[in-house]
């Protein structure tokens, strides 16, 4: 599915469209935080099997705080604009808000978000858990997020 873009996806209807507002696709033409960090202390690659989607995650943590973030690699929109949303959503946060918000953002895809949280510009993904086979895409960059965080490697999505 890394090769199916916007176009195929949006050509579904208008859910799919719906799905595909100007934020995810602003993300997807224009991802910020889009390059390698030499000085990185905590890195992860992340791949979807299913679809191809591949990434890696850099981290530079101070103090407990995650002092900047950035990502690179391919896939789909979705993988893409999860990414750079989720990089815009970390920085300047503690890894204990971050975990936070990596178990909210998961529910908010997969069970019931829960009450009360903001999710900012991450709410453009909320209409991804209509389609669960793009659940994945979205939780990519985030699985892969935990895993740098807690140093575990290859973060995997099937």
């Amino acid at each position: 599915m890394s090769g199916a873009g916007i176009g195929a996806m949006g050509a579904g209807g208008g859910d799919l469209r719906e799905l595909y507002q100007e934020v995810i696709f602003d993300h997807n033409r224009k991802p910020r935080n889009f390059h390698a960090m030499p000085d990185a202390d905590h890195v992860a690659d992340g791949h979807n099997p299913l679809c191809g989607d591949q990434l890696t995650v850099y981290l530079r943590i101070a103090k407990g705080v995650i002092a900047d973030v950035s990502f690179e690699g391919h896939g789909c929109a979705i993988s893409k604009s999860s990414a750079s949303l989720m990089t815009e959503a970390v920085k300047g946060k503690s890894i204990d808000e971050v975990e936070a918000l990596f178990r909210d953002f998961h529910a908010l895809l997969t069970d019931v978000p829960p009450a009360g949280r903001d999710f900012g510009k991450l709410q453009v993904l909320a209409g991804v858990r209509e389609f669960p086979a793009r659940v994945k895409c979205a939780t990519l960059a985030w699985h892969t997020l935990h895993n740098a965080l807690i140093g575990a490697g290859t973060a995997k999505t099937e």
